[in-house]
């Protein structure tokens, strides 16, 4: 579909559910269904406020990528965008690729919030964004990779981390600090979660492992998002050890469910403790990486972590599904 077919297809379309089909059958069907999803494409980034030269910009490029590639979408591979930038576009401007790389990413992240089961349903296949930190132009020639650590790399930093607790400097902050980015490997919070989390959000009794209330910060006026985790992989016997020995370092409120999960040091008027701040967890981070980690100095971050539980997490078996409550896609919110 060409982008003025799109731009007049939208102003009267309603996209079909594609959960209405459960198999698409026939070139017909697919393409109606990629149009479909293109024309709400359009719609949600009008939506966002985003200038119709900049939506016209990333439908071209995503038109571009789907004639070379001769098949929908949701069939394309890292292989497919080494290829496609590689050999198909080696001769272009840095520029051009990375205009084209951005266009395909918030394209992608649409399919993958929105569409991806039901996608998956209709298809067989899970729709992944093929562009990852080794295959995505960048800018300029000192663009450096955010590669997330390895097992071995995660391993050498808490258990380094962990041995020298007892020989703080100041024992309460540092074993917060390292009971805070455990869990994000372990299960992958985002720094702005840990920085709210209360008592009361650790919800033992809920399913096989307990859960955790994760709520993020929410903006321009709107509710702060909230999702429930599993405990699972390790992080239940962290918290557990944690709320019942460390956490008494800073005051007695552990038994307060509004009391602050991790604490700062810094009290209030009536001897009760705050919220650490992400800026406290994060130099606590790059405190540990220096210390334990040197060769990653500079380069972890609290992100990448969240990026090393996410791909731990996978390859340990982790369904679509669980996955949703995990990283904070829409629907995730489950009582």
């Amino acid at each position: 579909m060409g982008i003025f077919e799109l731009e007049t297809a939208v102003s009267v379309a309603v996209v079909r559910d594609l959960r209405a089909h459960q198999r698409l059958d026939g070139p017909g069907q697919i393409a109606a269904i990629e149009q479909d999803l293109l024309a709400e494409f359009v719609l949600a980034r009008s939506s966002a406020g985003i200038t119709d030269a900049t939506i016209r910009a990333d439908v071209a490029a995503v038109e571009e990528l789907r004639d070379w590639l001769g098949r929908p979408l949701w069939e394309t591979t890292p292989q497919h965008i080494d290829t496609f930038f590689g050999r198909h576009l080696r001769e272009a401007m840095p520029g051009m690729k990375v205009r084209k790389a951005a266009g395909f990413a918030v394209y992608f992240e649409f399919l993958e919030l929105r569409h991806k089961p039901d996608i998956h349903a209709a298809t067989g296949f899970v729709v992944e964004s093929p562009l990852d930190e080794v295959n995505r132009p960048r800018g300029g020639t000192h663009g450096r990779l955010r590669i997330p650590p390895t097992s071995r790399e995660v391993t050498q930093l808490f258990t380094g981390w962990q041995h020298g607790l007892d020989s703080a400097r100041k024992y309460a902050p540092a074993v917060r600090n390292y009971t805070a980015f455990r869990l994000v490997s372990l299960i992958g919070p985002r720094v702005s979660e840990l920085s709210l989390l209360r008592m009361g959000d650790l919800r033992w009794q809920l399913g096989r492992f307990g859960k955790v209330l994760l709520r993020g910060k929410g903006s321009n006026g709107r509710k702060k998002k909230e999702r429930l985790v599993p405990l699972i992989n390790g992080s239940r016997e962290l918290l557990d050890w944690w709320v019942h020995g460390p956490r008494w370092e800073f005051d007695d409120r552990v038994n307060d469910p509004m009391a602050p999960l991790f604490p700062s040091e810094r009290r209030r008027a009536d001897g009760s403790s705050g919220f650490a701040t992400t800026d406290m967890l994060r130099d606590g981070l790059v405190e540990a990486v220096s210390a334990h980690l040197p060769a990653q100095t500079g380069r972890l971050s609290p992100h990448l972590l969240r990026h090393f539980a996410a791909s731990d997490l996978y390859r340990n078996g982790m369904d679509w599904s669980l996955s949703r409550r995990f990283w904070g896609m829409p629907g995730s919110t489950r009582r």
